[in-house]
C-alpha cells in the first residue's frame, strides 16, 4: 500500500451514532470507532440520548441528522418502531419485520434496516443446531422481539412460542410469519415455555437499574438454553438462575457485537473485524463490571 493510499485512507471520517434512551451504558462508540481504527479510517460515534420523544421530535431530529453529514445511526428503545414512518425507504427485511434498528443517510435520505434480526441469526445458530432446531419461546414482542422472531424463522426451528402482555403484538408477528414459520401464541411465559428447547428474553426486563427475571426461576431446566438481548449487565438475573439451573446460555455480548458489525458495513461499506469490536465490548464491560466474569471470545467470522 503506498503512503498516499493510507493517507487517503485514514482521511476517511464517518460520522455515527445511537438514538434512544436511556443508552448511557451503551458499547456501541467503542465498538464502532475501535473497528474503524482497526481499519485505518476515523468514525466518531455519538449517544444521542432523547427521552419520551413524539414524532415531530424525531422528524427534526433525523433532519438534523441529514444536515450535520452523519453516514447513518442506529436506533434503539423505545424507537425502533416509531422511526418507520420518518424514512424514506426501508430493506425488504426491515419492512417485512416492521422495525429498524439501522437508518442510513444515503443521496440525503434516510433508509432503514434491521441488524438486530441479521446479527441475533449468527449469534443464536449454533444454539438452534444444537438444539435439533426444536420449539423455541420467545418472551417479548417488541422491536427487538420482532427481529428475534424473523430470525429465529430464518434459522427454521420447528415451533415459535410468543408471549408479550400485550397480546396484539405477539399477534403481529404472528400474522408477518404466517405461511413461513409454525407459531403459537402464548397466554402465559409458562405456557410459552412448553416444550420448549430454548427461550430468549427479548423484553428490556432486567436491564440496569431493572433487577426483575422475565422467566420464573422454576420455569428454567437444564436440558434448554436460554439467550438475553439485554447486555447490561451481561450477567442478567434470568443468566444467572439458567446457569445455576445448568441451562446452556448466550449473553446479549454475541448479538451487540454481531448487529453492531453488519451496522457499521451498512454505514461506511467496510467490512469491520468481528475480533476487533468484541474486544472493544469486552474492555467496556471490563471497566464497568470488574467482578463479573468474562464472556467467553466471539469467534471471528
Amino acid at each position: 500500500m503506498t503512503v498516499s493510499h493510507r493517507r487517503s485512507q485514514i482521511d476517511q471520517k464517518f460520522l455515527t451514532g445511537l438514538i434512544g434512551a436511556p443508552i448511557a451504558h451503551s458499547a456501541s462508540p467503542a465498538m464502532h470507532e475501535q473497528a474503524a481504527d482497526a481499519l485505518g479510517v476515523r468514525c466518531h460515534y455519538q449517544l444521542i440520548e432523547v427521552a419520551g420523544a413524539g414524532s415531530a421530535e424525531l422528524r427534526g431530529l433525523f433532519d438534523s441528522i441529514k444536515r450535520i453529514g452523519f453516514a447513518g445511526v442506529n436506533v434503539t428503545f423505545p424507537y425502533k418502531e416509531a422511526v418507520l414512518p420518518l424514512l424514506d425507504d426501508l430493506s425488504p427485511a426491515a419492512r417485512g419485520i416492521g422495525a429498524v434498528n439501522t437508518v442510513v443517510v444515503r443521496d440525503n435520505r434516510l433508509v432503514g434496516y434491521n441488524t438486530d434480526a441479521t446479527g441475533f441469526e449468527r449469534a443464536v445458530a449454533n444454539l438452534v443446531k444444537a438444539s435439533g432446531h426444536g420449539p423455541v419461546a420467545l418472551i417479548g414482542a417488541g422491536g427487538v422481539g420482532k427481529a428475534i422472531a424473523h430470525a429465529l424463522a430464518e434459522l427454521g426451528v420447528a415451533e415459535l412460542s410468543i408471549f408479550d402482555t400485550d397480546h396484539a403484538k405477539a399477534g403481529q408477528i404472528a400474522a408477518q410469519l404466517r405461511g413461513r414459520q409454525p407459531i403459537r401464541i402464548a397466554e402465559t411465559v409458562e405456557d410459552a415455555l412448553r416444550g420448549a428447547v430454548g427461550v430468549v428474553n427479548g423484553t428490556p426486563i432486567g436491564m440496569l437499574p431493572d433487577r426483575g427475571t422475565p422467566v420464573p426461576e422454576a420455569l428454567l431446566r437444564r436440558d434448554m438454553w436460554v439467550a438475553d438481548a439485554v447486555y447490561s449487565p451481561l450477567w442478567t438475573p434470568l443468566l444467572t438462575a439458567a446457569k445455576a439451573k445448568g441451562a446452556e446460555i448466550m449473553t446479549g455480548r454475541d448479538l451487540a457485537i454481531h448487529q453492531a458489525a453488519d451496522a457499521f458495513e451498512l454505514f461506511t461499506g467496510m467490512k469491520p473485524s468481528i475480533t476487533e469490536m468484541g474486544n472493544a465490548f469486552d474492555g467496556v464491560m471490563a471497566k464497568r463490571y470488574a467482578a463479573t466474569p468474562p464472556a467467553p471470545p466471539i469467534a471471528a467470522k
